[in-house]
């Protein structure tokens, strides 16, 4: 028997529910992964909660959209992949399962050195840190101030920025201050004094921002330091949309671009060798079982855990 996760009604964690059923079987042109670990996302969150809008209920709702496992089952007309073929699920709901059906363009090859966890963790954090800057047009040269930073998208950003040959400042308590240095941002504390703080981690100022943290400080700094033209947020959109900044979801009243949405579709298939070779890290947090969704919301909310909550069946 399969099983999954599903809430009836917006609420606090406790509504998510884990339910029986049987195994799904593929349509035409879906296969059936069976999810060896899911990524829990603040979108998931967001969407369980009521905070961000979603249809009326018609049905009990799945959860989850990022994932990795193995294909069990190919419906008719599928080619390219088969029976065994280890893959990372991305842009698919209902992650939050022990099996799930999935379009195969949502997939990617899974490389041999990335365990299932890692694969779990990269769909929503890599594709957005990913997509917001080639938005911003980071590259080589850029001084990049990044609100932040030591989250799930925030790790990322830094490790793809600095790949870009940017320098990144970014935001953090301080007991994150140790992983920023590693992943090669210079840190900085936020709270009272931040502008002074940050005036000194980057003497030659800052061309471009992003905010990953959705505090006033972030926006009013960004405004202080950075040319309006290239100030971002993924978490702030409506208030950014509405002061002319560029925006991406967060309540953004403006959808993505075609060419935002494939940036976002390139990201895990550009990142997954570089995480096989070593040159791209993601931090696993916490590693909860599947009848523990409830648990892994409520950490996920309390924010006490650094890097990705991975659920497992």
């Amino acid at each position: 028997m399969a099983r999954y996760v599903t809430y009836s009604r917006t609420g606090g964690p406790e509504v998510l529910e884990l339910h029986e059923g049987p195994d799904p079987t593929p349509g035409d042109g879906k296969v059936v992964v069976e999810i060896r670990a899911a990524g829990v996302n603040p979108i998931d969150l967001k969407l369980r909660a009521g905070i961000r809008p979603s249809p009326p209920f018609t049905e009990p709702r799945r959860v989850g959209f990022d994932g990795g496992g193995v294909i069990v089952a190919v419906g008719a007309g599928v080619d390219g992949v088969g029976v065994g073929d280890e893959v990372v699920i991305q842009n698919t709901q209902g992650t939050y399962a022990t099996h799930v059906v999935a379009d195969p363009g949502h997939l990617t090859a899974k490389p041999e050195g990335v365990d299932f966890e890692t694969a779990a963790a990269l769909g929503v954090p890599v594709s957005t840190a990913y997509q917001a800057l080639r938005s911003l047009e980071v590259e080589n040269g850029d001084r990049l101030l990044l609100h932040g930073g030591s989250g799930s998208v925030g790790q990322a950003v830094v490790q793809l920025a600095v790949a870009r040959g940017a320098h990144v400042v970014a935001t953090a308590g301080e007991r994150n201050h140790d992983r920023l240095r590693e992943l090669g941002a210079t840190p900085v504390t936020y709270g009272e004094g931040l502008l002074e703080r940050l005036r000194e981690a980057s003497p030659e100022g800052y061309t471009v921002s992003l905010d990953c943290a959705g505090t006033q400080e972030a926006l009013e700094t960004s405004l202080e330091l950075v040319d309006r033209a290239r100030i971002g947020t993924i978490v702030q959109g409506a208030q950014y949309h509405d002061l002319g900044l560029q925006a991406w979801s967060g309540g953004s009243p403006e959808p993505l671009t075609p060419q935002q949405q494939a940036w976002r579709e390139e990201a895990v298939p550009a990142v997954l060798p570089l995480i096989a070779s070593g040159a791209f890290q993601v931090e696993i947090g916490r590693v909860l079982p599947l009848d523990q969704a409830v648990e892994a919301h409520r950490l996920s909310e309390a924010g006490d855990v650094r890097g990705k909550i991975v659920l497992v069946p």
